[in-house]
This record gives C-alpha cells, sequence and structure tokens, in this order.
C-alpha cells in the first residue's frame, strides 16, 4: 500500500475563509490505486513553511507519496515549486511534463504551470494545482503510473 501526505498550500484555506476541495479530491482519487492517506495538513503559502513540512515527511519516512495542491502559478507568493526544489534530491521531470502535455490540451492555461516533482529519501514530491478541477484533471493523467514509480523508490521492483 502506497502512504500518501496531502498537503495544502493555501493562505485562504490556512486562515479558514476557504474550504479545502483539493485535498478531499486527491483523497478520493488515490484511493482508485489503493493508496492511504496517512498525513494531511493546510498551510499558508510560505517558503519556510513548505520547505519545512516536505522534508519533515520525507526525512522521516512518514509517506511514500507527497502531493502537494496549490502554489505553482505566477501570483506573487506562490512559492510551492521553489520550495519542493530546495528540498528533493533527484528530480521526476517527467511526471509534471506528461501532466503538462496533456492538460493544455484542455486548457491552454495549463502551460502556466510551474510545478516541480522529485525525489527526496524515499519520497516522491509531486505539485499540482489548487483548484479542484486542475487537480482531478492533472493527477488523473498520472495517477496509475505512480504506484510503479514508488515500487521502483521502495526496491519492491528492481527491474523495468
Amino acid at each position: 500500500m502506497i502512504k500518501v501526505a496531502i498537503l495544502t498550500i493555501s493562505d485562504k484555506c490556512s486562515a479558514g475563509e476557504r474550504e479545502d476541495e483539493s485535498g478531499k479530491i486527491i483523497d478520493e482519487m488515490i484511493q482508485e490505486i489503493g493508496a492511504k492517506k496517512v498525513y494531511y495538513d493546510v498551510i499558508p503559502d510560505d517558503f519556510e513553511k513548505i520547505k519545512e513540512v516536505l522534508y519533515n515527511i520525507s526525512e522521516k519516512g512518514i509517506a511514500d507519496l507527497i502531493l502537494t495542491t496549490g502554489g505553482t502559478g505566477f501570483a506573487p507568493r506562490d512559492v510551492t515549486p521553489e520550495a519542493t526544489m530546495s528540498v528533493i534530491e533527484k528530480e521526476a521531470p517527467g511526471l509534471v511534463e506528461l501532466i503538462r502535455w496533456e492538460t493544455v490540451k484542455i486548457t491552454p492555461q495549463a502551460s502556466l504551470s510551474r510545478a516541480r516533482a522529485g525525489i527526496r529519501k524515499s519520497t516522491l514530491i509531486v505539485n499540482l494545482p489548487g483548484s479542484p478541477r486542475a487537480v482531478k484533471e492533472c493527477l488523473g493523467v498520472i495517477l496509475h503510473v505512480l504506484p510503479h514509480g514508488i515500487d521502483i523508490l521502495k526496491g519492491t521492483i528492481t527491474e523495468h
């Protein structure tokens, strides 16, 4: 079973001004691959806080996969990709390349995503956008390749 941490990054959600619909969608979708949410948090768009949470989850081995939602756009406070890059040890660019490739067919605005993906220790981290619709579309593109990647990362599969 894949252990998943869901991290919603949103000033408004963390302040209680908006409900976290995107995190709920992620939780529902991961069940399709038999994954289980083991960690959930909502934090503001703050570089140091994002970095701290990503680091702690991956360093302590809390989850095999961290799915972030929010903070991947052009707004001044959108710093999720930068915080992710400061934590990962290896990039996994194919995941976000595939997401952009497929979702730009739905909306040209998908090309504006600055999302990143990478590995720290034995945890895969993938940034998703903040809107519920975009989360569903983006996660839908990569959901069924994630178990194979996690199996390789955990050493369950040694050949592929």
